[in-house]
């Protein structure tokens, strides 16, 4: 886990100084004031959506927050997990879509919500679900979304680098003896926005470690958080196409990513070896001390996605006491 935060530590370090560098580079080569508008234009871009995005994901998910009445046992997880995690207990809502997942969003810790879909209440035996739930609530717990939504700031700064660089910019070239250095700088930090995208999304990855770290602390069997997410794996391979593009745009807050379910379910069989439907302790004790198979596609794949190949994932778990 302490290499996990240094990955993380240092992504953010990375991150920033390529940022520095990059308008470093640009007012230095372009001798330019009213960039930095568009530094505060990004900025203030992200502060809105950073401070909306609740209710964006309330509206694109249709979220139906619940009283302990109407959910007593999953008001009952939730209270305990959040009390044993530290954190104030989160709102409770049933997002009303027949994926199989779980969710966890909101500006800061005391404005956490958690929020399950209708599909995984009856896939999730009560276990694996406390395992899932205890997921979403280390991810409040860590305040990962503040992070990764500053961490998103980065690659929009450097794409308006890009685009006023090299379109902005043109109209002075033929004034300016600096045009050519000027073009270098908006493809420079073209390229740096694509890297950058890809160390989002890295980061992304690492803070589902994070998470899937924190269930176990809270006092959850590493094979309930691998046998539940078997399963989410297993009812996303078998929810029609039309129910994962209704959220595509917000799959990167569930515990899976939906749209790889297919692909990652035929490779999860490998562990299934009683053929049972669940990752017991004694398939999670043979993946401890055995290897595992990833294809070539599954490699590449995880590149550009926000959720950790699933087998490297559950192979993880494995190591957690």
């Amino acid at each position: 886990m302490a290499g996990m935060q240094f990955k993380m530590g240092l992504l953010v370090i990375i991150l920033f100084s390529i940022v520095f560098g990059i308008v470093s580079l640009v007012s230095y080569t372009m001798g330019i004031t009213s960039f930095y508008f568009y530094l505060m234009m990004s900025a203030v871009f992200m502060l809105i959506q950073y401070l909306i995005s609740p209710k964006l994901v309330e509206w694109g998910m249709r979220v139906k927050y619940v009283t302990p009445q109407e959910a007593p046992e999953l008001h009952s997880m939730i209270t305990e997990l959040s009390n044993r995690a530290g954190i104030p207990k989160p709102r409770v809502g049933i997002a009303q879509i027949a994926l199989p997942n779980a969710f966890a969003f909101g500006r800061w810790t005391s404005d956490g919500r958690v929020c399950v879909t209708q599909g995984i209440m009856n896939l999730l035996n009560k276990d694996e679900l406390r395992a899932v739930l205890a997921h979403e609530i280390s991810h409040l717990k860590n305040r990962d979304v503040l992070t990764i939504t500053l961490l998103s700031v980065i690659p929009i700064i450097l794409y308006r680098i890009a685009w006023h660089t090299m379109f902005f910019g043109g109209g002075r070239r033929s004034e300016n003896s600096n045009g050519g250095a000027i073009a270098i700088v908006g493809f420079i930090s073209f390229l740096f926005y694509l890297i950058t995208n890809l160390l989002v999304l890295y980061a992304s990855r690492i803070r589902e470690y994070f998470a899937d770290y924190g269930s176990v602390k809270l006092g959850n069997r590493p094979s309930a958080l691998a046998s539940a997410l078997y399963k989410l794996v297993y009812g996303s391979a078998r929810t029609p196409k039309e129910g994962i593009k209704e959220v595509e745009g917000l799959k990167a807050f569930f515990a899976n990513d939906p749209s790889r379910a297919f692909e990652e379910f035929n490779e999860l069989k490998q562990l299934d070896l009683d053929k049972s439907g669940t990752i017991d302790e004694s398939e999670m004790e043979k993946l401890r001390r055995g290897s595992i198979k990833i294809g070539f596609g599954a490699k590449t794949m995880e590149i550009f996605s926000t959720h950790p190949n699933m087998l490297k994932r559950i192979q993880k778990l494995a190591t957690y006491k």
